[in-house]
């Protein structure tokens, strides 16, 4: 079967779950990935309501939709990182509380771990699942970081100051993967510029300071790193088996008039002089027919969630034209050699 498609609902949070619903079924879409913001998936009624997670699935089975993930980048950013008046503006105020950081990176990792507690409720509530399916539940998300702002070395910066980094990652992280092991769901970074993993390398670091712990993985969204000059395809080829889940997003680069470099100058998406913007799917630079053939190859048999952002489109018209160009573009791995109906048959 084709993979499904989801709408990441994030950047529709403006919009009630009941109105959002109709309108990606409409748009052409399998399912919702939902965000832990607006009223799309209230994760403590999640943890403590089973009626809440029944009511959840019936409001998406009325639209025929479903869901396969959800996700809480917003708290999650707030684990790791620097705290500093900008997260209130991203954090509920149970987390934020009167804003000391060490207060904040506790609470936010605390409702992380509950995260995980109100997506094994919510997807056990599923209906028609078999009591037998093991399959882990999937959060997305984001880790912070407390040296994202010495990504360039200057003042000089050392090894130890990122290994430090790196170790602060593990420390906080450890009892939360640790968590979600009991609740046999999966963290998912979406490896981005501000987290711990921004790039192929730290990835691949990120893996190593948490021991490879088995709940650690990634949402792969190419539009962070195509910009960068990393090589998107490769990032599949080497940590393919962890990659739960799949954004697709685009993106634009070496676009601007050359006034704005790709650390972003300063300046708003949508500012024609950017070197870099988000674009609606298939209208970058992203080789997303390479991405298929390196999912297949990888066994990568999750949804394809649209993250819709394109500061310069209608977001009704570029989801809608999203939703069929994943469609056009997914397909399924080859069962038989090509070439073995040119064997005779002895």
């Amino acid at each position: 079967m084709p993979r499904p498609v989801t709408l990441f609902t994030g950047q529709w949070a403006d919009l009630p779950l009941a109105q959002l619903a109709p309108l990606a079924k409409r748009m052409g879409y399998d399912g919702l990935e939902l965000a832990c913001w607006g009223d799309h998936f209230d994760v403590e009624q999640a943890a403590a309501s089973k009626k809440y997670c029944r009511d959840c699935w019936a409001l998406l089975a009325d639209h025929g939709l479903t869901c396969h993930a959800v996700s809480n980048h917003l708290v999650g950013q707030a684990v790791c990182d620097r705290i500093d008046e900008r997260h209130q503006a991203i954090l509920t105020p149970d987390v934020w509380g009167d804003g000391e950081p060490e207060g904040v990176r506790r609470r936010a990792a605390q409702k992380l771990i509950l995260t995980a507690r109100a997506a094994r409720n919510f997807f056990n509530a599923q209906p028609g699942r078999d009591a037998q399916d093991a399959r882990p539940a999937i959060v997305n998300g984001f880790t912070g970081s407390s040296i994202w702002h010495a990504t360039y070395a200057f003042p000089p910066t050392s090894a130890e100051f990122w290994e430090r980094g790196f170790q602060d990652f593990a420390r906080r992280f450890g009892p939360i993967l640790d968590a979600f092991e009991t609740q046999n769901v999966n963290f998912a970074l979406e490896v981005h510029p501000t987290e711990i993993a921004f790039d192929l390398a730290s990835a691949q670091r990120a893996v190593a300071a948490v021991k490879g712990h088995r709940r650690f993985g990634f949402n792969y969204d190419p539009s962070h790193l195509g910009y960068q000059g990393v090589d998107y395809v490769g990032f599949i080829r080497l940590l393919g088996d962890r990659i739960f889940h799949m954004h697709v997003k685009d993106v634009w680069w070496g676009h601007g008039d050359g006034t704005v470099g790709v650390f972003g100058g300063h300046v708003g998406f949508g500012d024609p002089r950017r070197y870099w913007d988000f674009r609606s799917p298939g209208r970058g630079d992203i080789k997303f027919e390479d991405i298929i053939v390196a999912l297949n190859d990888v066994g990568y048999r999750g949804p394809l969630s649209v993250e819709w952002e394109d500061i310069r489109m209608d977001r009704e018209h570029g989801a809608t034209e999203a939703a069929a160009f994943v469609r056009r573009l997914d397909f399924r791995s080859s069962t038989v050699a090509f070439d073995a109906a040119f064997e005779q048959k002895k």
